[in-house]
């Protein structure tokens, strides 16, 4: 019916990696392919297909260390046991602020509230990228048009009442709210672009 919020997601090196934007990140993996790894929370996780999208437009060859979650790979990025991540914007953000990290871009089509200052991914070098999270909320195949018309304007006017739209920004979310039809070509839109993502790099849901 629609998408719900979306959440955004924020390119992240340590500290120790000499790369102040995503193109030193480029250039230094391409003078060392194989030599940089990138953590995820897991095969076929979001984060892991956003690095494999990056890593197949960018045209560079990084390692991908898979880990069972987003906490193992956040402290393993911040030992430095990985150098690079995609990681949501509500946890990563603060990272990067802290210093523990550095923030080199986020993956959305737009900047992101939490971190105005950060370039997207597609302005500083790689024009059509675009990786996030959302939630959305859908109906049984079958149900008539006309229903889910009605359950999509009530569902919609619900998320941006202020109280309804203060609650979840407050957690990092997006509130976006938009139509079925929107919601579908969305969907397919982004199963087209990632099924070769996922083809290329072979992976797999765990």
């Amino acid at each position: 019916m629609t998408i719900a919020v979306e959440i955004g997601y924020v390119l992240l090196v340590h500290p120790s990696v000499p790369a102040n934007s995503v193109q030193e990140l480029i250039a230094l993996a391409r003078s060392k392919p194989g030599a940089l790894n990138y953590a995820s929370s897991g095969n076929g996780s979001a984060f892991h297909l956003g690095m494999e999208l990056f890593k197949r437009m960018a045209g560079v060859d990084i390692v991908h260390v898979p880990f069972k979650g987003s906490a193992l790979s956040v402290n393993a990025m911040l030992a430095a046991e990985v150098q690079i991540m995609l990681n949501g914007t509500p946890n990563g953000v603060p990272l990067a602020k802290s210093g523990k990290l550095r923030a080199l871009a986020v993956a959305g089509a737009r900047r992101s509230p939490l971190a105005p200052e950060l370039p997207t991914i597609a302005e500083s070098g790689l024009p059509g990228y675009e990786m996030s999270g959302w939630f959305g909320t859908v109906a049984p195949a079958g149900t008539p048009a006309a229903v889910v018309a009605v359950l999509n304007r009530g569902y919609v006017r619900t998320l941006h009442l202020p109280e309804v739209r203060e609650r979840l920004e407050g957690y990092g979310f997006e509130v976006v709210g938009n139509t079925p039809e929107e919601f579908a070509s969305r969907m397919r839109i982004e199963s087209q672009r990632l099924a070769r993502v996922i083809r290329d790099s072979g992976a797999k849901p765990e």
